[in-house]
């Protein structure tokens, strides 16, 4: 249901943005002259799903941010400008997400012990807002002295859809493991569990800053969350399955990582192993999501009489 929701609020978001938003009394074309824009990005990426996290049940939202969990981020994209106050945006973006169950001190998921890392390959096309305008006045504001035009800042929302590939790894002695063909949940090995794609959609939605340096260039901040149709991210779903029968079909090493826990409660009377076959080992329900926030540098390209931008 959630994620419906999700999505019917980003396809209302595009729509006003590219109608309503649109419309109003006819300004100055100036604008026009540059309509698309190259972004460069670098930042930093972070994890919202099981692993890690706050000490606290996994959530996919920022209350479970873990910051010594943040890992890098570059991106480069264009911006086209379709109104005044409203751009298209088409952006690829390339980082890496982490999340270890040891950053946390809630019990269950201290226990269990699981860590990944996993790289992250977002292609997106997201409809921008600007909720206040690039300014057209002078640059240091004074009446009746003749400026260059353009230097203020100027902010906006975003919301669209992306594409993302990612592949998840756990370390054992020293060497790191793609999870996914080992089914460390009995994906392909259970028959109501087939094995998960690495290639997803996700949501993104966010607001940007950006502060005009001179006519052709911008620096700014941005910042955005991507909710995804995946719980998969960080290899970790739903329950656990018997590691040995893991182990008959994948072999030692799927069955290790399937299950690295700390035996918190082994041995105890009138209570099952938290890690038993068929115990909770995430929350399917709740799918991962993750986050992006960069320092941009804009440049704004010439508009050719035929609408093409001119490098």
């Amino acid at each position: 249901m959630f994620q419906n929701k999700y999505i019917l609020i980003t396809v209302i978001f595009i729509f006003i943005s590219l109608t309503v938003f649109g419309q109003g009394r006819r300004r100055s074309a100036r604008w026009k002259q540059n309509r698309y824009e190259i972004i460069y990005g670098l930042g930093a990426t972070n994890f919202l799903g099981e692993l890690g996290g706050a000490d606290q049940i996994g959530t996919n939202f920022v209350r479970d941010f873990e910051v010594s969990m943040t890992r890098p981020l570059g991106s480069i994209g264009l911006r086209y400008k379709l109104m005044e106050k409203v751009s298209a945006t088409t952006k690829f973006s390339y980082g890496i997400l982490k999340g270890d169950d040891k950053t946390t001190e809630q019990v269950h998921r201290k226990n269990r012990n699981l860590h990944f890392r996993s790289p992250i390959a977002e292609f997106s096309m997201r409809g921008e807002f600007e909720i206040i305008k690039e300014s057209e006045g002078h640059r240091y504001t004074l009446r009746k002295v003749r400026g260059l035009k353009g230097f203020k800042s100027n902010i906006y929302v975003f919301a669209g859809i992306a594409g993302f590939y990612f592949n998840p790894k756990a370390q054992y002695e020293g060497k790191w493991y793609a999870l996914q063909p080992l089914c460390t949940e009995g994906q392909g090995i259970v028959p109501t569990r087939k094995p998960y794609s690495r290639i997803q959609v996700a949501f993104p939605l966010g607001i940007g800053l950006k502060y005009g340096l001179d006519r052709k260039w911008s620096i700014g901040v941005e910042y955005g969350v991507r909710k995804t149709l995946t719980d998969y991210i960080d290899d970790v779903s739903t329950t656990y399955i018997d590691k040995e029968i893991l182990r008959a079909e994948k072999g030692d090493i799927a069955a290790y990582l399937s299950d690295p826990s700390l035996g918190y409660n082994e041995g105890t009377v009138g209570e099952p192993n938290w890690t038993g076959a068929n115990q909770q080992r995430g929350d399917s329900f709740d799918k991962d999501a993750y986050m992006f926030l960069e320092v941009t540098l804009t440049y704004k390209l010439k508009t050719t009489r035929k609408g093409m931008p001119k490098f």
